[in-house]
């Protein structure tokens, strides 16, 4: 049997870095964990291939060699999904899909052959029995959660790791929270499943064997969402990387209640963690209540941000506009929050309804869900019919992204940030940070109109804190990627993009 997986494209959004990637040659920011998890679940006599359209064009004989193909795909990723099954089709070949785009609105795409949705450890092997035996039904779903200590290691063979900037690890599935925006609960569910740390050593030395070195992130719903399991794994992966020469500087996404444990902060700064997302968002009390996002609404949030920072990990922070609760001044507040705690990468979005989500029925109810969501966190896409004018709440998203990402507000927030962090993180300077650094210095220090920001930002790190220079150096970079990404969108069109 030969098999072709495929993943769709992204379009140019804040977090496919596609603007910064052409520093570091790089073609793709990650590549498809899923898919290759998959891969490794199929059987060991299938011929596979696996085709990224992130870094390859998809090729008609690409799809002729094939007896089945699999797609995996997220929401975002839709326009590229429907062109593949179309051109699938055509070929006349048959179509396997699953992934959080297909496990919430599958009834969407009638071309599909066979559904495998949810968690492919439970639903892929009914497949592939009905396959066997000759009769596999159009779906597949179970509400069941596998055990993910007998996951297999993702089949790396398949991609060239040199088109990507960070590979990907999965240490946990779910998260003990219930936001009510969040579709983690319904895919993964609110008890967090985890790895071994001898399974989770195996997938870092499978990457180390692969010749991986850089930076890898654990891409979990929330990384500490069981403490006690996670402080047991992070001292062993520290020994890990101390043994390997530190490999690897990791990231990954977390809730903010990591502030308030010393001793996991400490543990993961061991291991060598430099960087983690960070759903904040808004300084709003009542709109943190409104969607039940408790566990913020119990810290002092710029407190608990300085405090991560102070140990080596850079924020990296999410935040919403468009909650029933936000007042008219909700612009101004994020803005000075954002500014005051030096979160330099923040991803502000429009409130989105995702399908099936607990806002998505209970907008459905109210008569205001408008339209599917776009799956772009910063598009200015408005699926719903929000309390505040809808006139007045774009406008003031405009603005809000527009000031943020202006030079200016930028760079004082790479300032303010450098300012509270103590890197301790462990790295090694390549050949590729070589590179990035005199791309950055022509690109950013001679042709851009940023270059007085930038030159500022460099004497500046190399006089007072030197161990931040790639750090610096990187923000800056990003900087320029964020830029390119407002002067794309509909949402900024409208306002004029000044040099401040």
């Amino acid at each position: 049997m030969k098999i072709l997986l495929l993943y769709p494209e992204y379009p140019d959004t804040f977090w496919s870095f596609k603007h910064a990637l052409k520093f570091v040659s790089k073609k793709a920011a990650f590549p498809p964990l899923g898919l290759l998890t998959v891969a490794a679940l199929l059987p060991d006599t299938w011929e596979k291939r696996l085709v990224d359209l992130n870094v390859e064009e998809l090729k008609d004989e690409h799809i002729a060699w094939a007896d089945i193909i699999f797609l995996g795909a997220m929401l975002v990723q839709s326009k590229s999904a429907a062109e593949i099954i179309h051109r699938c089709k055509q070929i006349g070949r048959k179509i396997v899909a699953g992934g959080p785009l297909f496990t919430t609105q599958h009834e969407k795409y009638q071309d599909v052959d066979h559904f495998v949705l949810n968690e492919a450890e439970i639903t892929l092997p009914q497949f592939l029995d009905d396959l066997a035996a000759g009769h596999p039904r159009p779906l597949y779903t179970s509400g069941l959660k596998p055990d993910i200590t007998r996951t297999p290691i993702p089949l790396w063979p398949l991609i060239n790791m040199k088109n990507y900037a960070t590979m990907l690890v999965q240490y946990s599935r779910g998260c003990p929270y219930n936001c009510e925006f969040c579709d983690i609960v319904i895919m993964n569910g609110r008890i967090p499943r985890t790895k071994t740390p001898e399974q989770v050593v195996r997938e870092f030395q499978a990457l180390c064997d692969a010749g991986w070195r850089k930076s890898v992130f654990i891409v979990d719903d929330n990384f500490i969402g069981n403490k006690k399991k996670v402080k047991q794994v992070l001292p062993v992966l520290a020994d890990w990387q101390k043994a390997h020469k530190y490999p690897f500087t990791l990231l990954t996404e977390a809730s903010i209640d990591l502030a308030g444990d010393e001793e996991l902060m400490q543990l993961m700064s061991k291991a060598n963690f430099f960087k983690v997302f960070v759903g904040v968002e808004s300084p709003n009390t009542e709109s943190l209540q409104e969607c039940d996002k408790h566990q913020n609404t119990s810290n002092d949030l710029a407190e608990a941000v300085d405090i991560i920072h102070r140990h080596g990990m850079q924020v990296m922070g999410g935040f919403i506009v468009g909650f029933d609760s936000d007042p008219e001044n909700i612009f101004e507040m994020q803005i000075s929050f954002i500014q005051q705690v030096g979160i330099v990468t923040a991803m502000v979005g429009l409130l989105t309804a995702l399908p099936q989500t607990r806002l998505w029925h209970r907008l459905k109810a109210e008569g205001r869900l408008l339209s599917d969501a776009s799956g772009e966190n910063t598009d200015g896409f408005l699926n719903f019919q929000p309390v505040m004018d809808r006139d007045k709440l774009l406008d003031g998203y405009r603005k809000l992204l527009t000031n943020l990402y202006s030079r200016k507000q930028y760079y004082q927030r790479i300032n303010t940030f450098l300012r509270n962090y103590r890197p301790t993180v462990k790295a090694r300077i390549t050949r590729e940070d070589i590179v990035a650094l005199l791309r950055s210095i022509w690109q950013l220090g001679i042709k851009s109109k940023a270059r007085f920001h930038y030159w500022k930002l460099l004497a500046k790190t190399l006089l007072l804190k030197r161990k931040a220079v790639p750090m610096a150096i990187e923000l800056a970079i990003f900087g320029q990627h964020f830029e390119q990404i407002l002067q794309r969108l509909d949402i900024t069109r409208s306002i004029d993009y000044k040099e401040s």
